[in-house]
Order: C-alpha cells, then structure tokens, then sequence
C-alpha cells in the first residue's frame, strides 16, 4: 500500500528531447505570453479608464479579460521552464494549485459567457427594461457569483483528489490535470469521477445549452425587427457565439485527450489538443471582441494611434 502522501513531486511523461528546437519552442511560447498579457491587459485599462464604457457588457467583458490572465498564468511560466528543463518534474503541492487554477479558469469562463449571454437576452428581448433589471448591484453580483462558484467546485474536487492513495507519480501530459492525477490512484475512484463527470456535464453541457436558448430567443426577435436591429444584434452577438464554440471545442479536445488512450497518435497532436482551450482563447477572444465591438475599437485606435 502506497499513500499519496510519500509522492512529494510528480513525473510528466509526455516530454520528449526535442535538442536546440527547445529554445525555439520557448521563444514562440514566450511571444505568445507576453502578447495575451499585453493584449488582455489594455482591453481591462481601456474598460475601467472609459466612462463610456462602464456599462454591464463591457463590465462582464473585463470579467472576461482577467480570467485570461489568471489562466494564462497558471500554465504559460510553468510550460516555459519545462521547455528549457531537462527533468520534468513537479512539486505535488504545485500539481494541485495549478489544476485548481486552470480548473477554475475554464469554469469561469463558462460562467461569464453564460452571463454575457443573459445580458443580451435582456438588452435585446426586453430593451425598455433593461437598464432597471441590470443594475450595477446586479452586474456586480452576477461577476461576483461567476468567480464564487467555479472556485468552490473545484476546492471540493481538489479535496477529493488529495485524499486518494496513489500507486505512481508519472503524469502522461504536459502540465497537471485532474483526471491524470485520478488515474494513478491505487483503489476505488468512483466518487471522484462520478463528481467530475456530473459537475463537467452541469457546466459543459448545462450552461452551453442555456447560451445556445437564450440567442435563438434572441436571433428570433431579430428576425421580427428592423434592418437596424438585426444589424446591431450580430454585431454583439456573433463575438460571444464565436468565443464560446471556440472554447467548447478546446475543452471537448482536452476531455478527449485525457479521457481516452491516444497513444498512437503522434505526440505533438497530443499535446496540440491538450493545450489549446488554455493556449488559443486568452488572445482569440481579445482580438474577437476588439475587432467586432465599435466602442472598444475607436478607443483602442485612439490609444495607439493618438487619434479620434
């Protein structure tokens, strides 16, 4: 019998040498952080600054944005020393806050997206009442309950983790992920994936459908409305629809990954499906919701441009 307790580091099988290509490997990485921190750090600057811009979407919007950096923290740093080490191991105390942080990151993401999406069920739906039913008191709330609940879940998914007796302490991924961790346990996990399995069907499955009902609700209203209306609807509304299918196919890539035996295909693939929801999202959705929304865009051209 082997407790949990005596593994003080974890293995990831997943590297392989890759020789001189690694520092080609971390520069791209390295780029490719420092452009999320940059990109995601003036869209929140350019939303608090602007008084203009301190209505529920925008607000909801830099909810968003931090959650991008909070994810991308707790995978960027720790992928670019593993690029550069030669032994990949990981402290267990580390393993676990790093899944607590990604967990949490890819729940909070579903949240805020599902809120984004109730706001403009109301903006659209119901106009004349909206600005009395969104309130700041209930922007502030909705934000609040958005970060609160993801964190709790995953407190108690981590408890349950840390109290299993583990048999090895070879992770086969790149960076910690909770049912990697669950798969070297030694006896009985059915409690934790049975809570796994009905809190990611709640969250994947649950929340998606509630987005998905509330814009055709809302495509349907369009359809009955003026050019105008129709106009300014797609205009909000397809960045959210486009941000969302593209995070749902990252984390149905990573259940995959993880889920099932991929150890015929190619080990890059692997690592491609395991790292995009965290990797792609935090600069897609900047540059989505830059692009598409007038007012962050004007704003933002002025910034760097010196120009109205």
């Amino acid at each position: 019998m082997t407790n949990s307790s005596k593994f003080s580091y974890f293995i990831f099988g997943a590297y392989f040498d890759i020789g001189l290509f690694k520092y080609l490997f971390f520069l791209i990485f390295f780029c490719f952080y420092i452009s999320v921190i940059c990109v995601n750090l003036l869209l929140i600057v350019v939303i608090c600054m602007n008084r203009s811009l301190h209505e529920p979407m925008y607000m909801f919007l830099c909810s968003l944005f931090v959650n991008e950096l909070y994810g991308s923290s707790g995978l960027f740093p720790f992928l670019l020393t593993q690029i550069l080490s030669d032994i990949h191991t990981v402290p267990a105390s580390f393993c676990y806050l790093q899944i607590f942080v990604l967990y949490t990151y890819a729940n909070v993401q579903f949240y805020n997206l599902a809120v984004m999406s109730y706001d403009r069920y109301l903006a659209i739906c119901s106009p004349l009442q909206y600005h009395t039913r969104m309130t700041s008191n209930k922007v502030a709330m909705l934000i609040a309950l958005t970060w609160f609940f993801p964190h709790l879940a995953i407190i108690v998914m981590i408890s349950l983790n840390a109290s299993l007796q583990l048999c090895d302490n070879v992770i086969d991924g790149v960076f910690c992920n909770n049912y990697s961790v669950v798969k070297l346990a030694c006896y009985d996990t059915t409690v934790n994936n049975l809570y796994g399995l009905i809190y990611t069907f709640l969250v994947l499955f649950g929340l998606t459908v509630l987005i998905l009902y509330t814009y055709i609700k809302i495509f349907r209203v369009c359809l009955r409305g003026s050019k105008q209306t129709r106009q300014k609807a797609v205009s909000t509304c397809t960045p959210h629809l486009a941000s969302l299918l593209n995070f749902s196919c990252g984390c149905f890539l990573e259940i995959v990954q993880s889920r099932f035996n991929m150890s015929s295909a190619p080990i890059i693939l692997r690592m491609f499906l395991s790292l995009y929801f965290i990797i792609c999202q935090p600069l897609y959705n900047p540059l989505l919701y830059g692009l598409n929304l007038t007012k962050i865009h004007i704003i933002c051209k002025s910034i760097l441009f010196g120009r109205m």
